[in-house]
């Protein structure tokens, strides 16, 4: 079979109702609750999870949250709005922003720019990009800054400050699934986690934030795969073909500029490439690059598997009598 993506052929159909009769038998008979809560953000990974927990569960025992913030898209809370509409599930909206604002989240994120860009202000946009790695570097980051007369400014983020940027704004995750088990014990409900194949597999997650779950229906399906489940459920061409972007920074930013070393679709065959032992030179052919680039991009989903190892994992035990590690 040649490199593209009909190697992502699926029967939808049938997986579209393995994956609900899983999720219904896992609800009731293992995690022992009466319905599932979703987070929707209008992107198609959620907008799939909630459509499959309807068609597991019924609309009634499905409680969607739109949780936005002061960084979000306004079209992201629009989307999510007409998805909650089609699929006629309970949805409520709770603003973020000023619990944000009181733990310090726009406060800490801002110092780290201002130490980088010191003429940034409240006003101003910005978001990180991810540079070296789709070039066999080393991976480094760059803070990317609109001013309010429109003009871009780039510098280059050193660790500290790349990281007191991402620990900052991890804390969007974190308040959001925060509220996501509030309703979840408030109902007795279990909490739906909503990353992809390439995302779990890749660590493209907040430990204790998005990555906290009592179930991921779609973790084994690729993004393209997930994109093709959303067409066969007939959910909104606004979700169904929406773009995926981590709308957590000011400034428009696509997953592949913040994290992976190419777009979403390439990214899908370069880890299918791996996961079935085709060479770099066969992964070069498919995606129109040179050889010393295919591999630059295995070693990159390499070193983020080993790096994202530990949010994985459950806490460990140190007693001696502790029972081996299982993945998360």
């Amino acid at each position: 079979m040649d490199l593209t993506a009909d190697v992502f052929g699926l029967d939808y159909a049938a997986e579209a109702d393995r994956i609900a009769g899983r999720l219904r038998e896992v609800t009731a008979r293992e995690l022992h609750k009466r319905g599932l809560v979703v987070a929707i953000s209008g992107g198609v990974d959620s907008s799939v999870c909630a459509a499959l927990a309807v068609r597991a569960l019924g609309a009634q025992r499905v409680f969607a949250l739109i949780l936005p913030e002061r960084d979000s898209a306004d079209e992201s809370e629009r989307h999510a709005r007409i998805l909650a509409g089609h699929l006629g599930v309970r949805v409520e909206t709770v603003d973020i922003a000023p619990t944000l604002a009181a733990i310090g989240c726009y406060a800490a994120r801002d110092e780290a720019v201002r130490r980088v860009l010191p003429d940034y202000v409240e006003d101003w946009r910005m978001k990180i990009v991810i540079a070296g790695g789709r070039e066999g570097a080393i991976n480094h980051f760059d803070l990317v800054a609109q001013s309010p007369d429109g003009r871009t400014h780039e510098r280059t983020l050193g660790l500290a400050d790349y990281l007191q940027i991402v620990a900052a704004t991890s804390f969007k995750q974190r308040v959001r699934k925060t509220l996501e088990y509030y309703h979840a014990d408030r109902l007795n409900y279990a909490v739906v986690g909503t990353p992809n194949r390439l995302e779990y597999d890749q660590g493209f997650f907040v430990k204790n934030g998005d990555g906290s779950a009592d179930v991921k229906p779609i973790a084994h399906l690729y993004k393209t795969q997930v994109y093709g489940m959303a067409r066969h459920l007939g959910l909104p061409d606004c979700v169904a073909s929406a773009a995926p972007t981590t709308d957590t920074y000011s400034l428009a930013q696509g997953q592949d500029e913040f994290y992976f070393a190419l777009p979403w679709a390439q990214m899908d065959l370069a880890l299918w490439a791996l996961e079935h032992g085709l060479a770099a030179a066969e992964l070069g052919n498919a995606l129109r690059i040179s050889e010393a680039a295919a591999e630059a991009v295995y070693a990159d989903i390499r070193n983020k598997r080993r790096s994202t190892r530990y949010l994985h994992l459950p806490p460990l035990l140190l007693g001696p009598d502790a029972p081996a590690e299982t993945p998360a």
